[in-house]
């Protein structure tokens, strides 16, 4: 049986949401209409707290200065810093060592990386690549890409009616001798929590490559690389509490090892001469250029932040807000929801509302205060495989309570007496 939500979670504790929200302080404020701020758009971003404003803002104040290239008090506190928050991601998702803590700008970016160095040094024509129709765009174009300039051969496990994939059809492709499979762990749209240890053992045992999009997953469910037995994991800092513009690519060692740069310049390198240069060692030798160093600093407050609240109770948290979500739009006449029951999806509930546009449904919730988010989600081949352009999605965190969830409800049944 794959493994799904429930077997993650390990004695949760409930979250003390209201003492939680105390930390976030664009809680605090109004709409221009004078409503509270009903913050449902986690999924596309977290809020952040106040311990990872101030720990970017300390950096800024105190210690600002670039890293690995000075000797004075500044530059050492600043590499400090920055490796020291690489250091505590390795911890976070139990990679073996810091050095497969790749920092990039965001999953984008890591899933690109895998495409643009290993995959273009490891695949060539008619190679099969596998893909899931849940996949978010940034793990389809890096691929179509690949197919138009190499030839490389694309397949899709197929979602079924209930939001799940169908894991039989992804076993007929295996007999087709794939080089990768990339996907994600959690979909954005449809919540669905994929049954990773399932699929990254199969890959392997079909002798393919594993690349995990763990964008949605990692700010809620505890990951852990090496259980998982992932050769690639991507993930970003700022659906997790942390700031915009960076990201992590963790990869095993030796296929980070054996894989050419990805971008060329200072710091990713060892020697330089007129014609010819060095790549420097794990893990610089993926980071050229000047990082985004107060960006790391917050990556790593937000880690500590998630990490004192624990994992599982986040989980369990959202699970409780999700069950509830679910329960309460059910009630709405005209109200689809889409993807799985909540024992198998994390904190996200995209639905349409019959006879509105999504874009109608959000402005509204809007006039309200509800920020919900409406559109494809960067996943439109999903909302075409279900015959529909776009979706409302509502998503939660560890800051949602049930009392916004029931103003979201409320809002719906404004939007259908607007709309007759």
């Amino acid at each position: 049986m794959p493994v799904y939500f429930f077997t993650l979670l390990l004695n949760p504790m409930p979250l003390n949401v209201e003492q939680i929200r105390k930390d976030f302080p664009i809680l605090e404020r109004e709409t221009q209409r004078g409503k509270r701020i009903i913050y449902l758009d986690s999924t596309a971003t977290s809020q952040k707290p106040v311990q990872v404003i101030e720990a970017m803002n300390n950096y800024y104040r105190r210690s600002n200065a670039n890293i690995h290239r000075g000797v004075h008090t500044l530059a050492e506190e600043a590499t400090a810093m920055y490796e020291g928050a690489r250091e505590k991601i390795a911890k976070f998702i139990n990679a073996a060592t810091s050095r497969e803590i790749i920092y990039t700008r965001n999953t984008t970016e890591s899933i690109n990386l895998v495409a643009y160095s290993w995959a273009r040094a490891n695949l060539k024509a008619g190679d099969l690549v596998i893909l899931t129709e849940m996949e978010h765009h940034s793990n389809l174009v890096p691929w179509q890409m690949l197919q138009a300039e190499r030839g490389i051969q694309l397949e899709f496990i197929s979602v079924l009616e209930d939001g799940l994939l169908d894991l039989d059809d992804y076993a007929a492709l295996l007999d087709r001798n794939p080089k990768l499979v990339s996907f994600t762990h959690m979909s954005n749209v449809l919540g669905t929590i994929n049954p990773a240890t399932d699929i990254i053992r199969m890959a392997h045992d079909a002798g393919a490559i594993t690349l995990v999009d763990g964008a949605q997953s990692v700010p809620h469910l505890s990951v852990d690389v090496r259980a998982l037995n992932a050769d690639f994991y991507a993930f970003s800092a700022h659906k997790m509490c942390g700031p915009t513009g960076i990201g992590i690519l963790y990869g095993k060692s030796a296929l980070l090892e054996a894989m050419p740069p990805f971008l060329g310049g200072g710091d990713m390198i060892k020697e330089v001469k007129l014609r010819s240069f060095r790549p420097n060692t794990l893990p610089h030798k993926f980071e050229a250029g000047t990082p985004a160093i107060a960006e790391a600093i917050g990556f790593g407050a937000a880690v500590d932040y998630l990490s004192n609240l624990g994992m599982d109770n986040i989980a369990a948290h959202e699970h409780e807000i999700t069950a509830y979500a679910l329960e309460r739009l059910e009630e709405i006449p005209g109200v689809k929801i889409f993807g799985p029951a909540a024992d198998k999806k994390g904190g996200v509930a995209a639905f349409t509302l019959e006879g509105v546009h999504p874009h109608d449904v959000a402005q509204i919730l809007d006039q309200d205060g509800v920020a919900v988010r409406a559109g494809h989600h960067c996943a439109q081949p999903l909302h075409e495989k279900f015959g529909i352009p776009a979706t409302s999605r509502a998503s939660f965190y560890i800051y949602t309570t049930k009392e916004e969830v029931d103003m979201l409800v409320n809002g719906i049944y404004k939007v259908k007496e607007m709309f007759g």
